[in-house]
């Protein structure tokens, strides 16, 4: 498995050609952008060049009176680039009509799209820049999601229904699909590879207050686990986990907390074989929109001394005591200062 690791992040490390991008609305890629403005450039031409060489009995070369597909080419050069030597020149009303219609309006065109490709290669990634600064200033105690795949929109979607404000939950991916998706749902979305450092200051993983790493392969989830440790280590990070037995390695790698969406899938698919409501209920334990909350606070001063079970209208499930589970059903099970308790209370306590 570390082989593997290994291998991998050599692999990565060298196809990390891909440029990113800020998404907080939905936008395509600059390059196809400006592929698109040339087509329409080279489009625009061919169409001016056909209607000059319909109407070239209405132009006259001025120096040998002679005018071919060259001198036409030239002529609708100089006169899109507003440059006009007066060597070639239209003579007849039809001819001079079709330049004011046609050449006029053409030529504005040419002008607009140069000006979008200069912009796109030249102040396009310096804007994206200030952007980039102006939102990492204003990032902090957020959330950044690594994978923004079933899982990860799942937890996106949650952590908003539970509180986080959209604009502070942060997804890295490398799929723009996805980062449109992202960016719709009010997210920061940012084009990226996550085993990379410089992706992850990006996304101001120094101020964020914990970590979501859900790529769809282990080996991608400990790259980019090891990655984070070396930037931040005491940022709190979730990872998703396919094989249960690489748990433990991710763990190693510095995860707090790993989960695994298979194993709680195959639970709930075998309770359903032979129950009926088991599937419902823990989603709705689970869920912030359900009527039932699983929550995980500090004793309270008046729950102190009192036993596990129902207390004040919740229902205490577990105490974690040094570490360690207590049952309710267990005899040490009294709640003591200091203790966590994981407890069930309705959603509108």
């Amino acid at each position: 498995m570390i082989n593997r690791f290994a291998n991998r992040m050599r692999r990565l490390r060298r196809q990390a050609q891909f440029e990113k991008t800020l998404f907080t609305l939905a936008e395509s890629r600059p390059g196809r952008a400006m592929a698109a403005r040339a087509i329409l450039v080279f489009a625009l031409l061919a169409v001016v060049l056909a209607v000059l060489w319909l109407e070239r009995d209405g132009i006259r070369d001025m120096i040998d009176g002679e005018l071919s597909f060259l001198d036409l080419l030239y002529f609708m050069v100089i006169s899109l680039t507003t440059v006009g030597y007066g060597d070639i020149v239209p003579v007849t009303e039809k001819a001079r009509l079709i330049d004011a219609a046609i050449l006029t309006p053409a030529r504005l065109i040419v002008w607009l799209v140069f000006v979008g490709i200069a912009f796109e290669l030249f102040f396009h990634k310096g804007l994206e820049r200030i952007r980039m600064m102006r939102l990492q200033r204003k990032l902090g105690d957020h959330i950044i999601i690594c994978g923004y795949g079933h899982s990860g929109r799942t937890a996106a979607a949650e952590l908003v229904n539970r509180g986080t404000d959209r604009e502070q939950v942060v997804v890295i991916d490398t799929d723009d699909a996805l980062l449109k998706n992202a960016a719709e749902a009010g997210h920061i979305g940012l084009r990226g590879d996550a085993t990379l450092q410089r992706t992850l200051q990006d996304a101001g993983v120094e101020r964020a207050a914990a970590i979501i790493v859900s790529t769809g392969r282990d080996d991608t989830n400990a790259l980019v686990i090891l990655t984070i440790r070396q930037l931040n280590p005491k940022i709190r990070v979730i990872s998703a986990v396919r094989e249960e037995e690489n748990g433990p390695l991710l763990r190693q790698a510095g995860a707090n907390t790993t989960v695994t969406p298979s194993r709680l899938a195959g639970y709930l698919l075998a309770d359903s074989v032979t129950h009926h409501h088991i599937n419902d209920f823990v989603l709705d334990v689970l869920s912030s929109g359900g009527r039932l909350l699983l929550v995980e606070r500090t004793a309270t001063e008046s729950e102190i001394g009192q036993r596990a079970g129902l207390v004040g209208g919740v229902l205490v499930l577990r105490i974690m005591r040094d570490g360690k589970p207590v049952g309710f059903w267990e005899p040490q099970a009294t709640i003591a200062g200091g203790d966590t308790l994981l407890a069930l209370q309705p959603a509108t306590a």
